[in-house]
């Protein structure tokens, strides 16, 4: 069952995604498509705020989040992987690192949908993978800084129920 702000925040996601793609194309600076692509959402009252700084953190971080994709891709060089796939795989990456309040499984669950519905067959299957490894390293490495509930997988053991 999918509320209102979900759908708005797939929207949103969308519509960075285009930016960043604009971006990468066209080469103009952050603000000229943040004040082009991104105005639709300030008019619509749609999550603008989130949508700058997903679109701006992405922008800043692309190299290192690159370096970090670059590690996971195995066996794929990097300027083979379609645009729109590295696009998504940067937002999601951002998203992990550099938005504690969202849930990893939520960043990489919309980065596969948004595949589904934007690139190539294979897209979401190779995204998920990217993703997932990626995720497992920050794990291992203390570089996710999540907290709060449903953020973060417990370490502890799940406890189990007394036979009776």
């Amino acid at each position: 069952m999918t509320d209102s702000r979900t759908q708005n925040r797939r929207l949103v996601r969308e519509t960075v995604m285009q930016a960043l793609y604009a971006h990468e194309i066209a080469k103009d600076s952050p603000e000229h498509v943040m004040n082009t692509v991104l105005q639709e959402l300030k008019e619509a009252g749609t999550d603008y705020d989130f949508a700058c700084s997903l679109f701006l953190k992405t922008v800043t971080h692309q190299s290192a989040v690159d370096a970090l994709i670059k590690t996971r891709a195995e066996h794929w060089e990097f300027y083979r992987i379609a645009l729109l796939d590295k696009i998504l795989l940067r937002m999601a990456v951002c998203e992990l690192l550099h938005f504690p309040d969202i849930p990893p499984k939520v960043s990489i669950n919309e980065a596969i949908e948004i595949a589904k519905d934007f690139s190539t067959d294979g897209s979401s299957t190779f995204i998920n993978g990217v993703l997932d490894a990626i995720l497992i390293d920050l794990k291992k490495n203390g570089s996710l800084a999540k907290s709060g509930r449903g953020l973060v997988e417990s370490s502890k053991p799940k406890p189990k129920h007394a036979a009776r």
